[in-house]
């Protein structure tokens, strides 16, 4: 019987917005500040609940992640409450990493030091780009300005600071993706996410795509800048860790290494995901259903992995990291006929330049990482 432990790792979700970013596919809503007291007494009180069933266990939590939504906008008088709740239900006291995502337009003195105060040690400010007329066409509510002035300010509290950049985004020239690393890589910053844009159907960005508005970047083109992008961020020493996280020596995510490496963690509120090494849980992300739950039952669903399931994500997220895949650990869960035909793909990728062998196993080349999800659906398609 597998008894379950309680997860050293927490998620917590804030799903309130001014405003929704056109390529947004999480869980948030804009317009709906009047259900943030509602949503944070549900969020305590789950909080709780799941915590009181480990009494009898060492609940002591390693990492904290604070996503969203936009937490950053999160009032300061709930979040004091959030994290009083932490402490009363499980043991923050040895905290390795805790972290909030952050827009450059909420970052003020007063938030840095309260987010500080209740134990935030890692803060991740969403840059996306440095063009204000590509920033409005995105609906990001920041502009350059409130970036500068988050970075002036913000390395008065944090020492370990993350931005997020996003690679392709249309009205975003080569040149002008050149000057932006050149100017990162002088911030005081010790972490750097690097994502590709993906267009998720029915947001306001993929409509734009279909009806001819925008223009994305061809792969080739991709390819290139994504390969100039690795080495120049390693240059300044970004290492590169995962496909799309750079950081220097000593300052990788480690919540984030949770969900690469499979680790159990717990998400709590609406739409959060959660994982205990067999199962995975996602919260309703209807926030009437999440607010009015009874007795500290919400609406999940709720999936044991199969073992085709487990294959494909340690292969999924074993090709993400830069350390690569142990091929030992994959084919065990092959049949004969299933282990011929994978390893004679494997030999393919490395010929084609999408793959090369490393340590013992394979990792992706640059070229394969811009791809990976191809390569992951042709290395299962039996």
């Amino acid at each position: 019987m597998h008894m379950k432990l309680f997860p050293r790792h927490l998620y917590i979700h804030w799903p309130f917005c001014h405003s929704k970013c056109a390529f947004c596919d999480f869980v948030a809503f804009q317009n709906h500040e009047e259900f943030q007291e509602a949503y944070l007494q549900a969020l305590c009180r789950e909080i709780t609940t799941y915590c009181a069933d480990y009494q009898a266990q060492d609940r002591t939590v390693s990492t904290i992640f604070i996503g969203g939504g936009t937490p950053s906008l999160c009032p300061l008088e709930a979040f004091k409450q959030i994290f009083k709740t932490l402490r009363q239900a499980c043991d923050v006291s040895l905290l390795h990493e805790c972290s909030i995502e952050a827009n450059p337009s909420d970052i003020t003195q007063e938030r840095l030091a309260v987010w500080c105060e209740c134990g935030v040690n890692r803060l991740s400010i969403g840059v996306q780009c440095l063009d204000d007329t590509v920033l409005r066409t995105l609906n990001r509510t920041q502009r350059v300005s409130d970036v500068e002035r988050a970075l002036t300010l913000a390395p008065r509290y944090f020492d370990n600071l993350s931005v997020d950049l996003i690679l392709g985004l249309p009205g975003i020239t080569e040149q002008a993706w050149q000057q932006t690393i050149a100017q990162v890589v002088t911030w005081p910053i010790k972490h750097l996410s690097v994502y590709f844009l993906m267009l998720h159907e029915k947001t306001p960005l993929a409509f734009a795509r279909d009806k001819g508005l925008v223009q994305l970047m061809e792969e080739p083109a991709l390819v290139d800048l994504y390969t100039w992008t690795v080495h120049e961020l390693e240059r300044h020493g970004f290492i590169q860790y995962e496909i799309s996280n750079f950081s220097k020596p000593g300052y990788e995510s480690v919540h984030n290494r949770t969900y690469w490496d499979r680790k159990s963690y717990r998400g709590f509120g609406v739409g959060a995901a959660s994982f205990d090494g067999i199962t995975r849980q996602v919260t309703t992300n209807n926030l009437t259903a999440y607010l009015t739950a009874r007795h500290g039952v919400i609406p999940q669903s709720s999936e044991v992995l199969t073992e085709q399931q487990v294959f494909l994500e340690h292969l999924m997220l074993g090709l993400r990291q830069k350390k690569g895949l142990d091929l030992q650990g994959m084919v065990y869960f092959l049949n004969d006929c299933q282990k011929t035909e994978f390893n004679s793909k494997i030999t393919d990728l490395i010929a084609a330049g999408l793959m090369e062998e490393y340590h013992g196993g394979v990792r992706l080349t640059l070229k394969g990482m811009v791809v990976e999800n191809e390569v992951v659906v042709w290395l299962t398609s039996w």
